[in-house]
């Protein structure tokens, strides 16, 4: 036993992507915790496995952001709607505790509420998670101890799910385990985890994603069922598997995670379905009736043109415009050099969704940050992004301190613009740079190691079924076949991570 244990380590060594060997950026800022991995580590060994560190890192950031909601949770959600954006640390979660009911007792969906709003406007699960935690704020005392309280629990959940997203991605790519940190000190995710309950969502479609690639379709089916029953987002990955599934002719794989995320979204659904209708359709209703809103490609041309848009049009646009993002999306699939990783498609996807959506609350980003660590794994262009994002999420903020302050402090309309511009032109960066890495493979980071597809799970190494366009002539198939896979699919060490 002791001699397996001494080879053990050099193999997993052997095997694992180290960022500080193979990006120049990763490599600057580990200067800041003592510079790039040793020769001397042995990753994976010890207590602090690559896994640990990130969840270690994970908790520690979203603590940073709790601290960072700590001006709001002293005074400003309940002294004066100016302050809590002027500090930038609003959140919908102590407000909506007294505002949908959860503060009297109501019970989502089946009691109506007051106002304009008859019944709770989110997702099911997302609605039971949000009444899970008032049922863990104790009763008794003043409002605003029981929103600070309930504020906690939530961030407490929320918290949670933050760690178990990023152990999520960590795992995914099973010789990357290193990019889960893309996530754990992903600025966006500390400043928008507790704006709303979305983490819940984006964990369970992690979780999914990672189910897929240990070729578990099934469960992956099951989990993504139940990230759409907590936000409507999740559903479109169905679409890139149901295209990569077809070039590669894994029909009954992709059944399966059809049937298990059918069956997954009407456990949770059907009861409220059948037994409060009025209140399970309000998320639906509301959706569809909701004005362009912050942060969207239709309030920009709204207020440019001073030409408000309609709801109805500005539903009719948006899918249309995801209509032609499907088609381009199956064009890229088809006739890629090589079948594109799942993980690609997914983030563009939900990108194209989020990019002519007619809204773009701030922690909406969530919803790509694990997607575009898996797509583009490179930290300069994560970061660019990110930038663009951290500059979005304080211009909406200084914007509504400026259109609700009597003192007009803040940011104007046109600067509010400009942040809206900033926050596509990143989106759309980081989309063109995952295009380039389908259209020339060889520029892809995950696949410069000789890997096909970590994410896929039955679509890695698998040969291709259907293929059209340039694709087909002459490549076939998508298994790598250079001589420096044939060594990774074999458990070979690669000679330039042998400095560890």
């Amino acid at each position: 036993m002791p001699s397996l244990q001494k080879t053990s380590a050099p193999r997993e060594r052997s095997q694992t992507v180290i960022p500080t060997h193979r990006d120049e950026v990763a490599a600057a800022g580990s200067e800041l915790i003592g510079g790039p991995y040793g020769r001397r580590a042995l990753p994976g060994t010890g207590r602090l496995s690559p896994v640990r560190v990130v969840a270690l890192v994970a908790i520690g950031m979203f603590a940073l952001g709790m601290v960072q909601k700590l001006p709001c949770y002293n005074w400003a959600w309940f002294r004066g709607a100016t302050s809590q954006y002027t500090h930038a640390c609003y959140s919908d979660i102590p407000h909506l505790f007294s505002g949908r009911g959860f503060a009297d007792g109501l019970v989502p969906y089946f009691d109506r509420l007051p106002g304009d709003i008859p019944f709770l406007e989110y997702p099911v699960l997302t609605g039971l998670f949000m009444e899970v935690a008032a049922w863990l704020t104790p009763g008794g005392g003043d409002m605003t101890e029981r929103e600070q309280t309930y504020w906690l629990v939530n961030a407490g959940l929320l918290m949670v799910c933050a760690a178990v997203l990023a152990v999520c991605v960590a795992r995914t790519h099973r010789r990357r385990p290193w990019d889960g940190l893309l996530v754990a000190l992903a600025p966006a995710v500390a400043l928008t985890a507790t704006v709303n309950w979305d983490l819940l969502a984006v964990a369970l479609t992690a979780a999914a994603v990672l189910m897929w690639a240990r070729s578990r379709p099934m469960a992956s089916g099951i989990l993504l069922g139940l990230a759409t029953a907590a936000k409507l987002y999740p559903v479109l990955l169905l679409l890139p598997l149901l295209l990569l599934c077809c070039r590669a002719g894994k029909w009954r794989q992709y059944g399966a995670a059809v049937l298990g995320f059918a069956g997954a979204w009407l456990v949770v659904n059907l009861p409220v379905m059948l037994l409060a209708p009025e209140g399970w359709k309000q998320f639906y209703v509301f959706s569809r009736q909701r004005n362009v809103d912050f942060g969207s490609i239709w309030l920009l041309v709204s207020q440019r043109t001073g030409d408000q848009i309609p709801p109805d049009r500005a539903n009719l646009y948006a899918l249309l415009l995801m209509g032609m993002a499907a088609i381009a999306l199956a064009y890229l699939t088809f006739t890629a050099p090589r079948r594109p990783r799942f993980a690609q498609l997914a983030f563009l996807v939900v990108a194209a969704f989020v990019l002519v959506n007619k809204v773009y609350s701030p922690q909406y980003v969530l919803w790509l940050v694990p997607l575009a660590v898996l797509a583009r794994p490179r930290w300069r262009d994560f970061l660019i992004w990110q930038a663009c994002e951290v500059m979005y999420f304080l211009g909406v903020w200084m914007y509504l301190a400026f259109t609700m302050g009597g003192n007009k402090q803040g940011l104007p309309v046109d600067g509010y613009q400009f942040a809206v511009v900033l926050h596509l032109l990143g989106t759309l960066y980081l989309c063109a740079v995952v295009v380039r890495d389908i259209l020339a493979p060889e520029k892809d980071p995950v696949r410069q190691d000789g890997s096909d597809d970590p994410s896929g799970g039955v679509l890695d190494g698998a040969e291709d079924a259907f293929v059209a366009g340039g694709a087909a002539h002459p490549a076939r198939h998508a298994a790598p076949a250079s001589e420096e896979a044939q060594r990774v699919r074999w458990g070979a060490p690669r000679e330039q991570d042998s400095r560890g």
